[in-house]
Formats: structure tokens, C-alpha cells, sequence
């Protein structure tokens, strides 16, 4: 019988047995994609994350008699985002562990006795910090390749869940299309319309209009109030902003970025999208040095894969209904084509977000790949 040791982690070998854990565990997993070793390391740093500012978070690691790792989790607590939704909710992320009912059930009973010490009446997860964290486990197509932006699982984790007693909260979903070669009439209709009855206009950014023209803030402003009543969502502050400028933007190729401007030069959608870089990251190992980074450089630069990312697409609530996504794909199908997509895929997007999954309709879409965030009462 097994016996199971959970401890918080406190140690730099504990945070590298915390990091690694998931390169074990998914070792052969030709669906699994890692993240960054050094984007994990830096969610813990109060130095490197932001969010940390009005979040704690608890990494856990969970040991067999032998010493050895057996699975992980953390325990995050938003207080924004329990200020804003008047909760008091513990969240886990960062899951994974063996298929050993003993190891699942210590690691979340870990999360729920650190919240239920913090004043926390309910735990919800998979969830991060902040909604463009990762979130949500797979409970549908395990044998679909995985993406950098969402979370990837073995077919047994939600089985777990289900037996500890955790409930569905909410179910994410993704949309995949094949690339038309013509963009759709209808998109093409009301783009036209868009632009003459409403003087809306594409424009793409420029490195300069990101970093001195405001436009990298204007766009996480207007996701921030285009998001705002979705679910858990909390508004990002000015350092998050900051770093996503500094860390994120310079990557995206910005002709897969359209941003939709009204007649006053007022940013009122964004769309960001790029090469998917799944099969890079897996020939990274979570490694960017020494040599890893030439895999990431490559897809984005030189090498595109025949799948694009569509990561965010934003619309200010005024102008929603007012032709702004049709500009959207109006503007990237002929880049997509010229780059050699074959089909895209969406991040998790909500089930219940009727107007998001409608737009889709004229593309054929497929939904795939269910995600949960689970609950329960502590």
C-alpha cells in the first residue's frame, strides 16, 4: 500500500522536483506539450509575477515512502477576484499526479485545509492566477495534440475528480476551422458595412506603436473591459500590463494581430493570433537554453506550422454586434492563406457565451476539446 507524504515547497530541490515532475510523468505523451521551466518558476516569484501583489499562492509536492515525486498542486487565493465576485474560493492549478486515487486525494485535501485556514469556504480549479493562466482539465479528446495555452491531461484525472466529490462549475470549449481559401461572403458583407456605416478600419501595429504610441496598454485595456463579466475574470493591473507588453507582444508576428479602431482612433477590437507553437515546445523539453529557443525562434519567424493560434479576440461591449469580427477575419483568412495555415483553433472558450461560439457559424467550426473547472464546498 502506497504511503503518501504531501509538503509544502520550501526548497530550491523541491521547486525543481515541483517543475520536472510533469517531464516525467508525460514522458511519451505525443499530445502533451510543456510549458516554459522558466514561466513556472517565475508564477512563484514575487519578482517576475505581478499578480502576486493581491494573490498567495502555496506550491505542494506530493512524495511515495521512497522519496519519490508522485504528483503536485498549488493553492492560489485571487482576493480580486473574491472581492469582485463576492466569493471566498480557493483555486488549484498546477495538477498533476500518477493514477493513484491515495495521491489526487492528498494533494487537493492539502489546497483545501490551506484555504480552509485562510478563511476559504470552496476550491475551484483548475484555475491560475489570472484568466489567461491556464485553466480548466480536459475531460473529452485526450488524443488531440495540446497547445501553450491550454492544459493537457491523462483521460484518469477527471475520474479522480469525480470520485473526491468535486462538481462541475463551468465547461470550456475549443473551436477549430479549416482555413477557407475565400473569406465567407457574409464576413465579407459586413465587413464592408462595418467600415461605411460605422467608419471602423483594420490597422496592424507597429514595434513603435506598441512601445511608444500606447497601443500595447490600449489593447490589455480593452481586454480587460471586453472581459469583464466573463467568469473569474479580474481585471489586469498596470505592472501585469507592463510585463504582458514587455514579455509577450514582441513575439507575435503583429500581421496576425489585426486591432479594429473606430473614426476617433479609439482601439474597440483586438484579435491576437499566431503560429502555434505545440510542436515547438515539445522539441524544447521546457528548455529555452542552449538550444531551445532556436525551436521557438523558428516556428515564429521562419518556419510557420500549418496551424494557427487564435489566442484572444476582444471587442468593446458598444460595439459588439457591429460587424468588428467579421473585420477580423476579413483581414487574416488571406494572411492565414498567404502563411500557409491549414486550420486554426480558439483557447477554452465558455460554453454559455452564446454570442462568442455563434461568430463562428460561417467557418464550419468544430467543437473540441471540453474543459472543466470543478468545484466544492469545504
Amino acid at each position: 500500500m502506497r504511503i503518501v507524504n504531501v509538503k509544502k515547497v520550501g526548497t530550491k530541490h523541491e521547486m525543481n522536483d515541483f517543475v520536472k515532475f510533469t517531464g516525467r510523468l508525460y514522458a511519451g505523451c505525443p499530445y502533451y506539450v510543456p510549458d516554459l521551466e522558466m514561466d513556472i518558476r517565475d508564477t512563484f516569484n514575487s519578482h517576475k509575477n505581478a499578480g502576486l501583489e493581491f494573490s498567495d499562492i502555496q506550491p505542494f509536492l506530493a512524495y511515495d515512502e521512497e522519496g519519490k515525486t508522485v504528483g503536485r498542486i498549488a493553492g492560489i487565493i485571487n482576493h480580486h477576484a473574491n472581492a469582485k465576485w463576492q466569493t471566498k474560493n480557493v483555486r488549484f492549478g498546477f495538477i498533476d499526479f500518477i493514477d493513484d486515487p491515495k495521491v489526487s486525494s492528498a494533494l487537493l485535501n492539502a489546497v483545501e485545509q490551506w484555504g480552509k485556514e485562510r478563511g476559504m469556504d470552496c476550491i475551484q480549479g483548475p484555475m491560475g492566477i489570472f484568466d489567461f493562466d491556464k485553466e480548466g482539465m480536459l475531460i473529452e479528446d485526450f488524443d488531440q495534440l495540446g497547445s501553450m495555452i491550454a492544459i493537457y491531461n491523462y483521460p484518469y484525472y477527471p475520474k479522480h475528480m469525480e470520485a473526491l466529490g468535486y462538481e462541475k462549475e463551468v465547461d470550456w470549449v475549443q473551436i477549430r476551422i479549416d482555413i477557407p481559401e475565400e473569406v465567407p461572403p457574409k464576413y465579407a458583407r459586413v465587413a464592408k458595412l462595418a467600415k461605411e456605416m460605422f467608419g471602423l478600419h483594420v490597422r496592424k501595429l507597429t514595434n513603435t506603436d506598441i512601445s511608444e504610441r500606447g497601443y500595447g496598454r490600449k489593447v490589455f485595456n480593452l481586454l480587460n473591459v471586453a472581459y469583464a463579466p466573463l467568469f473569474g475574470y479580474t481585471e489586469l493591473s498596470d505592472k501585469q500590463i507592463d510585463l504582458y507588453i514587455e514579455r509577450y507582444l514582441p513575439l507575435v508576428d503583429k500581421q496576425l494581430l489585426p486591432v479594429v479602431e473606430n473614426e476617433d482612433g479609439e482601439v474597440v477590437g483586438v484579435a491576437i493570433t499566431m503560429s502555434s507553437l505545440s510542436h515547438a515546445l515539445q522539441k524544447t523539453k521546457g528548455k529555452l537554453f542552449p538550444f531551445g529557443w532556436y525551436h521557438m525562434v523558428r516556428a515564429l519567424k521562419w518556419k510557420k506550422e500549418e496551424k494557427a493560434e487564435l489566442l484572444l479576440m476582444a471587442v468593446r461591449p458598444d460595439y459588439q454586434g457591429l460587424g468588428v469580427n467579421a473585420l477580423f477575419f476579413d483581414d487574416l483568412i488571406p494572411i492565414y492563406n498567404k502563411c500557409h495555415f491549414k486550420w486554426a483553433e480558439t483557447g477554452p472558450q465558455l460554453e454559455d457565451n452564446i454570442r462568442e461560439l455563434t461568430q463562428w457559424k460561417p467557418l464550419h467550426p468544430t467543437f473540441t476539446k471540453r474543459r472543466r473547472c470543478y468545484k466544492k464546498k469545504l
